[in-house]
């Protein structure tokens, strides 16, 4: 039996958290440390000051093996402090769909990654993957499959494939690809992509605005979850919550949360 590890909340106050680290405790997922807030069979740590700032300082230190935050603040909020404080060379987010079991990335964090950074944002997420037991297939997003479409992005995806797979030959990648031919196998022949035939689990997605616009039309029209943002690239595991996050999504992002840090 794997030990538990622990997960710092720094938003004692929202209900949602509290509820949702009294469903982590009773399930034995992780050990909720509790920052200035108090639920039933959770540590309680309390501070004057910054409670992200003091969690991430507790990921840091060792006290704790990872932090979930933002159901009450925001994203940059979350990623300025994780980033000061725990620091990485360099940090990518994905959203994992559970029910797809498929990741995209990077939808929360570089803005308009270069094809050195788009390869190290597959790396990191085909990382990840495999922390959760899942083998990657990479598919590098872009508005062409294959030189049907001409322009900068398409190079530059282009060329963050051919530099992933150089790196990576054990792991199946191509790109780039439309989305269509990443996930539909009879799109995936015609269109002639003989490494991922239409079974992408991991996207890479050309810039900020492709990544954050893709999650979301898969939330809302697909009605699939999509838990994080997670953040890659930090010695210790870190999450961030939609604001509009339900207790459900919470306990779901600890599952993920705690199989990294015992990974880890």
């Amino acid at each position: 039996m794997k030990k538990l590890v622990r997960i710092v909340f720094p938003e004692g106050q929202d209900k949602r958290i509290l509820k949702a680290a009294t469903i982590i405790a009773r399930k034995k997922i992780a050990i909720p440390v509790i920052v200035n807030g108090r639920a039933k069979g959770c540590q309680t740590f309390y501070f004057k000051g910054d409670e992200i700032d003091c969690a991430m300082n507790l990921v840091k230190s060792g006290i704790v093996d990872g932090c979930i935050c933002g159901a009450m603040h925001s994203t940059l909020k979350t990623i300025r402090s994780a980033l000061h404080i725990i620091k990485s060379k360099f940090a990518s987010s994905y959203f994992f769909l559970p029910e797809k079991k498929i990741f995209f990335a990077d939808c929360a964090l570089n803005i308009n990654p270069d094809s050195e950074q788009l390869a190290q944002i597959a790396e990191q997420t085909a990382a990840s993957a495999k922390m959760l037991s899942i083998k990657p297939r990479v598919a590098f997003l872009s508005y062409s499959t294959k030189g049907s479409g001409k322009g900068e992005s398409v190079d530059k995806v282009r060329k963050a494939a051919e530099i992933f797979r150089k790196r990576n030959k054990n792991i199946a990648a191509d790109g780039e690809l439309q989305i269509d031919a990443a996930i539909v196998p009879q799109v995936a022949q015609l269109k002639g992509s003989r490494i991922i035939k239409g079974d992408a689990n991991i996207f890479i997605f050309p810039n900020l605005d492709a990544g954050n616009i893709g999650y979301k039309i898969a939330q809302r029209f697909g009605n699939l979850k999509a838990l994080g943002p997670v953040l890659q690239g930090l010695k210790k595991p870190v999450s961030d919550l939609s604001r509009g996050c339900s207790v459900d999504e919470i306990v779901e992002v600890a599952k993920l949360i705690a199989r990294q840090a015992q990974r880890k």
